[in-house]
């Protein structure tokens, strides 16, 4: 359930409620708009008497939330979350009016390949700079990548220029040194839902770009927004990275409907990947652009200096000049539906 303040409630009445529902047992989330604050119960209600909630100082009314996702829906929260990344001496925010643009390599290859990848997407147009340096992958003999070395050509490329750093985490353990590198912890489509990872990013309090699993329903990926979540972390990002179908002309099946139903199901931004949506770099602008006009709050797309020579998904990278100019292209999207880049 969640308990809305009345407009202008003091600082002791609030505490008030959140006194009393830890003493029932519950965890207290609150979220304070510009009018009212919501507190958010978090565990089991069960012992918890709506009508005696509804008299306390302060409290205007109680409501159930009836979703099985609570931090992550709308009841908890109306306005749109905003997450403001500050790294590389510049300040975004994503789920804002802007469209955030996250690009670069599928794997950070080598310190050359990194930094180049790194210049050519920020003179191109990007925000974030988005390689591996840990690589879940099918076959245990393919590139797994270079690990922490990775991740130290990829902060040497931030300071260089002034990009913010978003890599995968695939374990618990890994989340501390990856932290300490990267600015956006990325949840890849096969962890999704690794529960022991999401409770560890979400005690991270880093940002975190949770992608959806190859067979997941959205009201999966929410779940697992909610353990993240439930650690007081909300700087999540949803990230529709195409499912599993039985098409076979392209890797995966972009779900283009999933940008408009979780933003009407959440307030958490949500990003498009249309270089795994498709798996083949001849689709992504087409994809990219369609999701722009359909609300997304940013795309990573993997662009590579040189696509053949790529150690991973060198099918689905575009080449820098590609990207420039669905860059341009995009620009033009964004603005036709009342947006713009934020590049």
């Amino acid at each position: 359930m969640v308990i809305i303040m009345k407009a202008g409630a003091s600082a002791q009445q609030i505490a008030g409620v959140v006194n009393r529902i830890e003493s029932d047992g519950m965890r207290a989330h609150l979220s304070q708009g510009e009018e009212r604050t919501i507190i958010g119960l978090v565990g089991d209600e069960r012992p918890v008497d709506a009508e005696q909630i509804e008299v306390l100082d302060g409290v205007e009314r109680v409501l159930p939330i009836l979703r099985p996702f609570k931090l992550a829906s709308r009841d908890f929260k109306r306005e749109n979350t905003v997450i403001t990344i500050k790294a590389g001496g510049q300040t975004f925010d994503v789920g804002g009016k802007g469209v955030v643009m996250m690009a670069g390599p599928c794997a950070a290859e080598s310190r050359e390949q990194v930094l180049e990848s790194a210049r050519l997407v920020r003179e191109a147009g990007a925000n974030a700079l988005r390689a591996g340096a840990f690589k879940p992958r099918s076959s245990p003999y393919s590139f797994q990548g270079h690990g922490e070395k990775a991740l130290q050509w990829m902060a040497e490329a931030r300071e260089r220029y002034g990009l913010a750093l978003v890599t995968e985490v695939m374990a618990p353990e890994q989340v501390l040194l990856v932290s300490s590198y990267a600015d956006i912890l990325q949840v890849g489509a096969r962890n999704m839902q690794n529960f022991p990872l999401l409770h560890a990013v979400g005690y991270s309090m880093k940002p975190v770009l949770l992608k959806r699993g190859m067979s997941a329903t959205m009201e999966e990926l929410l779940m697992a927004a909610e353990y993240i979540m439930s650690h007081g972390n909300y700087n999540v990002m949803l990230c529709e990275r195409g499912i599993r179908t039985f098409e076979k002309y392209t890797r995966n099946t972009t779900d283009i409907n999933a940008i408009p139903v979780l933003q009407e199901l959440t307030h958490l931004p949500v990003i498009v990947d249309p270089s795994h949506g498709t798996g083949k770099w001849e689709y992504v602008p087409a994809v990219a652009r369609g999701a722009v006009a359909a609300g997304a709050d940013g795309l990573i797309i993997e662009v590579h200096p040189e696509p053949s020579k790529a150690l991973s998904d060198g099918a689905q990278s575009l080449t820098p000049a590609k990207y420039q100019a669905l860059v341009a292209q995009l620009r033009a999207v964004a603005e036709a539906v009342g947006r713009k880049l934020l590049v």
